[in-house]
């Protein structure tokens, strides 16, 4: 399959001058070069090119034609590294998995360069990214680590940035058709200083899953409304989805023989139960400030940043932390375990992620779309027998302290990163595979086998539009405004991972009835305070936290904005129909 043969597509490519340097192109337009000594290298079988492009690659926003020179491009780029062998680390999702399993085989095929592409947990996996920019030991030659780290990549200096490396030491490795502005996530990548620091690989959201074919059962709604006095819908506000998670769980009960729930979410004392909070959890409740990305000057972990200093997360230092609209939200997910099965408060993130499947589940607030590739799997009681599922996922329900203008959720994005401390020629090789599993001649495959997109031209390509009858509001989700209002961990947080492992350590007390949620949350303000400190003094620099000083929690409730003052955290429930929920993303 890697013997070497002329291929004729060969023959249609221009070559520009080596002097200039690789440019990003507009969507579509393919410009490869070959150049110099680049053409003396052997040339990619035609075998080769045909088991991939009209096998494994065989749909594309690229025709068949443009596909093969993007091949041609890697094949010839790759000459000063054949026979290397890579290492590189990502989390354990879906996508990931394809990676490891046919991506790097297809790179290996194409290039002559190896790759060992290891799966592991993301709490291991940001371990080791630590580990390797404190030690300055070579372990992985790249990390595909969620985009909440921009936060730390852009003050350590540890970091490459991407956009200085591709037009200076990445020149000669970077495709000519990687086009990052067909990026969706590049904003959630690029530091204050301007600079992208991270390469989107795959990326999801969370969002609200509901039991489509249940909502509009007839004798449902109408017991609903009896009970609640209003319609049975898409929730838009917390009281809502409450009423609705108590209807299922304490009303309704069964289902067809089944014991149903209206509510899940997931609680083992584990570094994922961070996430769950961390991952915008107390935005949503509308603790922070507005303003894109993460809110400005209090973001969505309920830290102030001055200029690009952070400045504290406790109210006294003016951040949100232990404010009322924090303590609500920790009210609010440890209440509502009482409407989940028994085993929630046990699960880890991934063990939570398949529950939806059981056809037990009514509603799940906070649901990420990493697991909608597991959820329309043939057979699932929650996909009917035309392969359609029966569930639906629409916008969040947000909290009491929610205000327009303010972040909706979370999403994830999975990005590659390379590290100044690895030696020059792995990293070219690195960069290569990871612009690969990128490359618009594989990223739609990618997408409908983990349906986490990257691309703005795979969401908007005729495949999608044929794929989104059966993925219940994902493909309206991203070609609608509303992906940039579901963001990551923002800049404000510069260390995630020495910050992120105090959210499961607190919260997990909460959640064991341990201590009281509001002194949790004061204990965790102040363990942020010290921790930013910390990291202020460790890591001095310009944007290097500097913390406010102490003043009273009345001085700061009464200014506006972050921290906000107690308010009715019990307003009147309110839904919409699916229909009508989805114009939101618009």
């Amino acid at each position: 399959m890697t013997s070497e043969r002329s291929i004729p597509v060969l023959s249609n490519i221009r070559c520009r001058s080596a002097s200039v340097a690789p440019q990003i192109l507009a969507s579509g337009v393919l410009c490869l070069a070959l150049c110099g000594e680049a053409l003396t290298a052997p040339r990619l079988s035609e075998e080769t090119v045909s088991y991939w492009l009209d096998g494994e690659f065989s749909v594309s926003t690229l025709s068949k034609k443009e596909q093969a020179a993007e091949l041609a491009w890697f094949h010839q780029a790759a000459a000063p590294f054949r026979g290397m062998t890579i290492y590189v680390v990502s989390e354990t999702i879906d996508t990931h998995w394809y990676e490891a399993n046919i991506l790097s085989k297809a790179f290996e095929d194409v290039t002559g360069i190896r790759v060992v592409h290891e799966i592991t947990g993301e709490d291991d996996l940001v371990r080791k990214l630590l580990s390797q920019i404190e030690t300055g030991i070579n372990i992985y030659d790249a990390f595909i680590s969620d985009s909440d780290l921009i936060g730390a990549h852009y003050r350590s200096g540890a970091v490459v940035a991407l956009s200085d490396y591709i037009q200076q030491d990445g020149a000669a490795v970077t495709l000519p058709t990687l086009d990052l502005q067909d990026f969706i996530g590049l904003n959630f990548t690029t530091a204050p200083d301007g600079k992208v620091y991270q390469l989107p690989d795959q990326q999801f959201a969370n969002l609200y899953w509901y039991r489509y074919d249940w909502f509009n059962r007839k004798d449902l709604r109408e017991r609903f409304k009896r009970l609640y006095g209003y319609e049975l819908g898409v929730p838009v506000n917390w009281s809502a989805y409450e009423d609705i998670a108590e209807f299922f769980t304490v009303h309704v009960k069964e289902l067809d023989g089944h014991p149903v729930w209206g509510h899940m979410d997931y609680g083992k004392t584990d570094p994922s139960l961070g996430w769950r909070i961390s991952d915008a959890w107390l935005s949503m409740a509308g603790m922070g400030d507005r303003g894109i990305p993460n809110g400005v000057p209090v973001d969505d972990w309920g830290i102030r940043v001055e200029g690009c200093r952070p400045a504290g997360a406790s109210v006294k230092r003016g951040g949100a932390l232990d404010s009322p609209a924090a303590n609500y939200a920790i009210h609010k997910f440890v209440d509502w375990f009482k409407y989940a099965p028994p085993q929630a408060a046990n699960l880890t993130f991934t063990e939570a992620g398949g529950w939806v499947g059981t056809g037990q589940i009514a509603q799940q607030i906070f649901w990420y779309t990493a697991f909608v590739a597991q959820a329309t799997q043939p057979g699932l009681p929650i996909v009917n027998a035309d392969g359609t599922p029966k569930w639906r996922i629409a916008p969040s329900p947000v909290g009491a302290y929610w205000e327009e203008g303010m972040k909706s959720g979370y999403q994830d994005a999975g990005s590659w990163t390379l590290l100044k401390n690895t030696p020059a020629d792995r990293r070219r090789a690195a960069w290569l595979y990871a612009q690969f599993t990128v490359s618009k001649t594989v990223s739609l495959k990618k997408t409908l086998v983990g349906l986490t997109p990257i691309r703005l031209s795979d969401i908007n390509s005729s495949v999608m539009s044929e794929k989104a009858p059966m993925l219940g509001g994902l493909v309206e989700f991203y070609r609608s405004n509303a992906r940039n209002y579901w963001t990551p961990t923002g800049s404000n947080v510069p260390n995630y991972a020495k910050l992120s492992p105090l959210w499961w350590k607190y919260i997990s007390l909460a959640l064991e009835g341990a201590r009281p949620v509001d002194e949790v949350m004061q204990d965790l303000a102040r363990a942020m305070d010290r921790g930013l400190d910390a990291v202020g003094r460790e890591e001095p620099g310009v944007c290097s936290p500097r913390l406010n000083p102490e003043s009273s929690r009345e001085f700061w409730l009464k200014a506006p904005g972050a921290p906000k003052p107690e308010r009715n955290e019990h307003p009147p429930g309110k839904t919409l129909s699916y229909e009508e929920s989805i114009k939101v993303w618009n």
